[in-house]
């Protein structure tokens, strides 16, 4: 029996419930047959710039982030082997010494706002997620998740918001959302569109798992 790896990407704007979602098919395929890749973990070290230049970096366009980094650890997984996966610090806008040992696993889930702006990734997902919310629902999140979870004032994150955020969100992240093959309104918190994808998740793994072995 050949088993290939299914990999899911799940994308939309910064608050949007991504992570919600996420959360939902691990919970209902199994957090052990998952091996979870956020793209925020591959955002530049910025650790050569003074601390107060950091904060002020466009997080919100795809140059942030290595992305090509991800797509040769994808493809690695899909081969059958581990990868080390960088751990970020949000706090100070660098990547620590540490990383995280990522194993193949039979789904592969990939969250991130801007996965469907990048062509080579976009080409590795089985499955494209696209969560669509609000802007003003999406902004509240970020405020209070900013604040309480990395240390940030209210006008530090207002200012990022309306320089960069909103910017790059009606550039790069809303584009994207054409290369979804399912569009999720209000996220992890609609149930019938919920249970339809991970339906469609058990069943590509199924396929998977029933497919010939190579000759």
């Amino acid at each position: 029996m050949s088993l290939r790896s299914i990999v899911i990407g799940v994308a939309g704007g910064t608050g949007s419930g991504k992570t919600t979602v996420a959360k939902h098919i691990l919970e209902s395929v199994g957090w052990n047959r998952i091996a979870f890749i956020q793209h925020a973990s591959y955002y530049h070290d910025a650790s050569n710039l003074p601390r107060d230049e950091r904060a002020k970096l466009n997080f919100d366009h795809p140059d942030s982030l290595e992305t090509a980094l991800l797509v040769e650890h994808l493809k690695i997984l899909r081969q059958g082997r581990s990868v080390a996966i960088p751990i970020y610090d949000f706090r100070t806008h660098t990547r620590t010494a540490e990383t995280r040992l990522v194993t193949p696993e039979p789904v592969i889930l990939v969250e991130g706002i801007l996965i469907f702006a990048d062509r080579d990734l976009r080409q590795l997902f089985d499955v494209k997620i696209f969560v669509d919310t609000d802007p003003d629902i999406r902004f509240i999140r970020r405020l209070v998740r900013d604040m309480k979870e990395r240390g940030r004032s209210l006008d530090s994150v207002v200012e990022q918001y309306l320089t960069t955020v909103r910017p790059m969100h009606l550039e790069f992240i809303e584009p994207s959302k054409r290369y979804a093959d399912v569009i999720i309104p209000e996220g992890g918190h609609n149930t019938v569109a919920m249970e339809m994808v991970v339906a469609r998740i058990q069943a590509l793994l199924h396929e998977a798992q029933h497919l010939e072995p190579p000759v």
